[in-house]
Order: structure tokens, then sequence, then C-alpha cells
């Protein structure tokens, strides 16, 4: 390998360590403070960086959300893959189960995320269409997973059939970002997994038959 390259690779490997950073640093402080009070001067003194350097991955701080979102979808997803590959044969029932112990458990080792997506679709919602369009399109992926569970849930008669299925998969959805929202101000008093397990009780409750 000639110097040229070994020097482009390097250059290569650092802007993705850094971008990583950068990323890490967004994630938090608009989870902490939100999109529209955390200024790009504050996230460069976070990472030690210029914010000439800042600017230079990153042109607006609505590139840097936007980003911060992607990058956010992407480890969420690979929290899932082993876990939509597995259920396909499994009772409807069981799938729903096991899609919202991973979301709980998830959530809990990284509250933030959680918190990020609900103090930014809180902000966006009325201020910025194309990171609202952005948070939707996310979204809407796990919320046709959910909904396709339950379409086999009440085919297979497992689930109450007067559910419209993607309604109450984006009945689920808010309810898991709004839990760790509320969670967090009541933190104090308010602990996550028993309040976690009252809503996945509810939830998964909230599935049966009426009984005849």
């Amino acid at each position: 390998m000639g110097k040229e390259p070994a020097k482009r690779e390097i250059k290569q490997e650092r802007a993705a360590r850094t971008r990583v950073e950068i990323l890490e640093a967004a994630i938090t402080l608009f989870a902490r403070r939100g999109f529209l009070a955390t200024t790009m001067a504050e996230l460069a003194k976070a990472i030690r960086m210029t914010p000439g350097a800042l600017y230079w991955h990153f042109p607006t701080k609505e590139d840097l959300l936007l980003a911060a979102i992607d990058e956010l979808h992407e480890r969420y997803l690979k929290e899932f893959v082993d876990l939509l590959a597995e259920q396909r044969s499994l009772p409807a029932r069981e799938q729903i189960i096991r899609f919202m112990n991973r979301t709980s458990q998830f959530l809990r080792y990284h509250r933030e995320h959680g918190i990020f997506f609900g103090m930014v679709a809180a902000e966006s919602a009325e201020s910025n269409e194309r990171v609202a369009e952005a948070l939707r399109e996310k979204l809407n992926i796990y919320v046709h997973v959910l909904a396709g569970i339950i379409r086999y849930g009440q085919k297979k008669q497992e689930f109450r059939t007067d559910l419209e299925p993607i309604q109450t998969a984006h009945a689920m959805m808010g309810s898991y970002i709004g839990l760790l929202t509320y969670q967090n101000l009541f933190r104090a008093t308010v602990t996550y997994d028993p309040v976690v397990a009252a809503l996945d009780t509810l939830l998964v409750n909230g599935f049966n038959p009426p009984k005849e």
C-alpha cells in the first residue's frame, strides 16, 4: 500500500470516529435540552471541537439532527434483526411480547435514545416539517411491524378484532416514548422497570378477545 492511500484511509477512519463522537454528543444534548435550545457552539464545546470544524462535518444543525435520527434508527434496527428473523413461526401473542420486551430492554439501557425521540418529535411537529417527516418515516417502520403482528393475531383469533392494527401500533409506540419521558420527569419517585412492566401488562391484556 502506498503512502498516499494509507494516509487517506487513516483520515477517513479519523473522520468516521469524529462523526460518531459528534452524533453521540448531539443525541445526549438534544435529549437533555431539546433541538431548539441546543446551539452548535454548545455541541462543539461538548466534543472539544471548534465550531468551524463541526460545521465542516455538518453544515447546519438540522443536518446534524437528521443524521442523529438516522444513527438511532440503525442502532434500534440492529437490536431487532435476530428477533424478527426468529419469531415468524411463533404465535402472535409471543411475537408481541418479545417485541415489547426487546423495546423495554433497549430503552432501559439507552434512555437518552427514547427521550431524544420524544423531545425532537414534540418540537418538530409544529416547527420543522423536514425533521418531523424523517421521524415519521422511521417510526412508521416499527408501527407497520407491530400492525402486521396484530393482523396475524386477529386472523388466528388470538387477538380481539375490534382493534384497528395501525392505530393500535401507533398507540403502543407512543406509549413507550411517552412513558420514558414521563418517568424521567418523576425519576426521583418512579423507577423504570415497575412502570414499564405495568404498561406491558395493560398492553398485552388489551389484546385479549372479549369474554362472551
